[in-house]
């Protein structure tokens, strides 16, 4: 991802304003003073809710860049190893850094447990986060990524399809009784949705910045409504509040949801990386512009992830969550502030992480 970074200045720069994004959702939204929309919400889309598909829209544009080019060094074989590498990998990282549910004080209650329960129960909910759900959904998105454009439309709307009947057989119930974080276990088939349009994305850009703005525009257009038209069909298709407004009617399974993953949220919220992307193309690939702070958090993304939740964790004890707005926003610009220098302190130190 290095190269991509450096070859197309929109994709490094939406990827640090993703960062920077998150950085702030993260630190605000602990405080109930914070406006609700910046806050993480299980029944409508806020924008704290929108960071998260931005991640894995940048993911598929780039996975295919990086694919496409190892392909024409090493060959398919090599590129589809580095691919089950990478994801594999981050899955890896995410179960060890996020750590599995349970805790069993006896050697009686492990065995209890068996390997069955230890499947069953250890994936339920905290393993399963952001950098887990990007590993499992890379591999899911793996065999297509880098084919032509009917074949990843194919199997994009299959797996929404899938995500789809499984919500209405059982994983909508399951998910909620859970209480699961982005769409849990099985949440990969619906982020499969903001991946694979990065990848088109990337087929637009290819062309030139100036012939990507007009599908870049049009399809981010198109995808927003598509998935508030979604989320209307909650019981039989009555009207859905508008994204980013608490739901007006009773919440299901085509609500809005980053907790259920729903089909709805990351159709429109797809649709709006693909609308922000096209800001960044015409500031960064057309006039040039940049901004330091995107540049510093784009370029390392996985550290400034990794030092941001640990300054977070450092800071939570410092939080309380009936602060007055004004110490919430001091104590996002501190925790902000300090990530965004030990962040650059690598940059400078080329002390880079990626997989």
């Amino acid at each position: 991802m290095s190269s991509t970074s450096a070859r197309i200045a929109s994709l490094d720069q939406f990827r640090g304003y993703t960062v920077a994004g998150m950085i702030m959702v993260n630190f605000l939204g602990g405080f109930a003073a914070v406006p609700a929309v910046f806050r993480h919400h299980n029944t409508y889309c806020s924008y704290a809710d929108t960071i998260m598909p931005h991640f894995f829209f940048a993911v598929g544009f780039a996975l295919r860049l990086v694919l496409l080019k190892e392909i024409d060094r090493h060959g398919r074989g090599a590129a589809i190893r580095r691919g089950i590498r990478r994801g594999l990998s981050l899955f890896l990282i995410g179960i060890i850094f996020y750590q599995l549910d349970g805790k069993y004080d006896t050697w009686a209650k492990l065995q209890e447990l068996g390997w069955t329960g230890f499947f069953t129960e250890s994936f339920k909910r905290n393993a399963v986060q952001a950098l887990t759900h990007i590993g499992v959904t890379s591999l899911w998105v793996l065999p297509v990524i880098t084919l032509g454009g009917r074949w990843r439309l194919g199997y994009v709307l299959a797996s929404a399809l899938i995500h789809v009947l499984i919500s209405k057989l059982f994983w909508y119930e399951t998910l909620h009784e859970w209480r699961v974080i982005d769409g849990g276990l099985l949440g990969f088939f619906s982020w499969a949705v903001p991946t694979i349009v990065g990848s088109f994305a990337y087929d637009w850009v290819k062309q030139g910045p100036q012939q990507a703005m007009r599908p870049i525009v049009l399809w981010g257009a198109m995808l927003m409504v598509v998935g508030y038209a979604i989320s209307c069909l909650s019981h039989g298709g009555m009207v859905a509040a508008l994204p980013f407004f608490p739901p007006t009617v009773e919440v299901d399974m085509w609500t809005m949801s980053q907790r259920a993953g729903s089909l709805s949220y990351l159709t429109f919220a797809t649709g709006l990386s693909l609308a922000l992307y096209a800001i960044f193309v015409w500031l960064c690939d057309l006039r040039g512009k940049r901004l330091s702070l995107f540049t510093d958090l784009g370029a390392n993304a996985f550290v400034a992830y990794i030092i941001h939740l640990t300054v977070l964790l450092t800071f939570e004890r410092f939080g309380p969550k009936d602060a007055p707005l004004w110490y919430a926003v001091v104590f996002t610009l501190a925790g902000g502030y300090l990530s965004l220098r030990m962040t650059r302190w690598c940059n400078v130190r080329g002390l880079f992480l990626r997989l």
